[in-house]
């Protein structure tokens, strides 16, 4: 008996061994290279608040605000303005209480269908294209696209990732600036504040299915086994950056769609830069992209191919990356 176990158990581990093979080997010569930078010609420019054309600036541009905010929008016209109105209530509040703070929200819509864009305009012609911006692109290019898109064209010190949804109560920014502050000093003025809805875990759990609740630890495990160590929540929407941290992170960025978050945090762990993880308020919100089963499956798949592309080679990390 004994001997036929050990040699189900060999060929189980060479069945392994070959699977792993060829996984690797598929994500390798599948692996694509580094989504084009380049912006087409109409996303080179925004509206004003008179509907006049300007040219966008870049990250490497030096900084003219202490904030920005970029909000990546996909079919957003319903769920945008109620996000906006806590946002920039929130935004003004603060600049009246300390005149030398200055900000801008760089909505970016992703390609919608609906009206996004149109909503988001109104808040220009209110506030002014100086403090709101509207980025609409040519096609959908996924969350991690949109925020990159936004983020290249900012003018902050610090970047702010927020979702349009508002799940995250705004005013918890406060909260990420004091980890970002309390991380210093920052390398090479790099450094990274997330959110984190890990503390609501519990009642997150009491809320679910036993199904969702076992594909949610099984994508935790994937996290901190293939890719990012030490952070618990990696999908918050709510991230905090330093110019030169959103800068480096995301000129090396692969991943466009829902697990960019995870290979934004692995790169940033790569090149070594502090990250703190901060809890927020969080609540949620109804409408939500994700398609339970098969989006946590397309993540899981990229959390694999993440890894592995790095481990062959297929991906490389540069310490410099122009961005056009």
């Amino acid at each position: 008996m004994a001997p036929v176990l050990l040699q189900l158990a060999v060929l189980g581990v060479a069945l392994a061994a070959a699977a792993l093979i060829l996984i690797s080997f598929v994500a390798f010569i599948t692996a694509t290279e580094m989504p084009h930078l380049q912006r087409h010609e109409e996303e080179k420019f925004f509206l004003n608040a008179r509907g006049q054309r300007e040219a966008l600036p870049s990250i490497q541009d030096s900084p003219t605000k202490q904030l920005s905010v970029v909000v990546p929008s996909y079919n957003e016209e319903k769920r945008l303005p109620v996000m906006m109105d806590e946002a920039l209530g929130y935004l003004e509040d603060r600049q009246k209480q300390d005149p030398t703070f200055t900000y801008e929200v760089i909505i970016v819509d992703d390609g919608s269908k609906d009206q996004t864009s149109k909503v988001a305009f109104k808040y220009c012609q209110k506030y002014g294209s100086d403090k709101v911006r509207v980025i609409t692109l040519v096609k959908n290019r996924g969350k991690g696209g949109a925020i990159r898109m936004g983020v290249f064209s900012s003018r902050g010190k610090k970047i702010l990732m927020a979702d349009a949804d508002g799940a995250t109560k705004f005013p918890d920014i406060e909260k990420l600036e004091k980890g970002l502050n309390d991380l210093q000093p920052w390398p090479d003025q790099m450094a990274i504040a997330c959110g984190s809805r890990a503390h609501l875990e519990k009642e997150s759990i009491a809320q679910r299915s036993y199904f969702r609740t076992l594909l949610m630890y099984g994508f935790h495990f994937l996290v901190w086994f293939l890719c990012v160590k030490g952070i618990r929540d990696t999908q918050c929407g709510f991230k905090l950056l330093t110019r030169e941290a959103a800068s480096r992170t995301f000129s090396s960025l692969h991943i466009e769609r829902w697990a960019f978050d995870v290979e934004l945090l692995y790169i940033a762990q790569f090149f070594k830069i502090p990250i703190a993880e901060i809890a927020v308020n969080w609540t949620e919100i109804e409408g939500s992209k994700l398609v339970p089963f098969w989006s946590w499956l397309q993540m899981g798949k990229d959390l694999l191919f993440i890894r592995l592309r790095y481990l062959t080679g297929a991906w490389r990390l540069e310490q410099t990356r122009k961005v056009n």
